[in-house]
């Protein structure tokens, strides 16, 4: 069983926002948080993966918006009114990411976390840093900035530029 940094460095409890894609709850640490908003039409890019929905302006900065459900590949895609975009300020870039809904700020404390299991090469577990625990609740806890810096997440800069 494998600990994260954040784990082992600090007693403190880790602030982390939740939001839902398809049944499942996940957990994404609040300070790449920028803002939230909802979903709005986007420019679609030409030749760009289909988990890149397209680009939005905000306030003039070009944002690539990604999909979660289809980049995780869970199933068939509706937006409706709790769809909403977060948008990430992850190692200097700004990007937005597609959910279901968002839940709430949560804080865990390092009991309540949990290593990602290892499922071997059936399943990539490269971007969980764990499960935790909230009363009955599990939550998924990705780390979204090596999600979203990693190789294939690059095409999203490309897009972008």
């Amino acid at each position: 069983m494998q600990t994260t940094p954040e784990q082992t460095t600090t007693g403190a409890s880790r602030e982390l926002l939740t939001f839902t894609l398809g049944h499942e709850e996940y957990g994404i640490d609040i300070l790449k948080v920028q803002e939230i908003r909802g979903f709005d039409a986007v420019t679609t890019i030409a030749n760009a993966p289909e988990f890149i929905k397209g680009v939005i302006n905000l306030r003039g900065v070009i944002v690539p918006i990604v999909d979660m459900r289809i980049k995780f590949k869970l199933g068939s895609v509706t937006y409706n009114e709790t769809t909403v975009v977060i948008i990430l300020n992850i190692a200097k870039r700004v990007v937005g990411m597609v959910v279901d809904g968002v839940s709430d700020v949560i804080a865990l404390k390092p009991e309540q976390i949990k290593a990602a299991p290892e499922f071997g090469a059936s399943l990539d577990t490269r971007y969980l840093q764990g499960l935790g625990t909230v009363d009955e609740r599990m939550l998924i806890l990705l780390d979204i900035e090596k999600l979203m810096t990693s190789r294939d997440m690059e095409l999203a800069e490309r897009a972008a530029a």
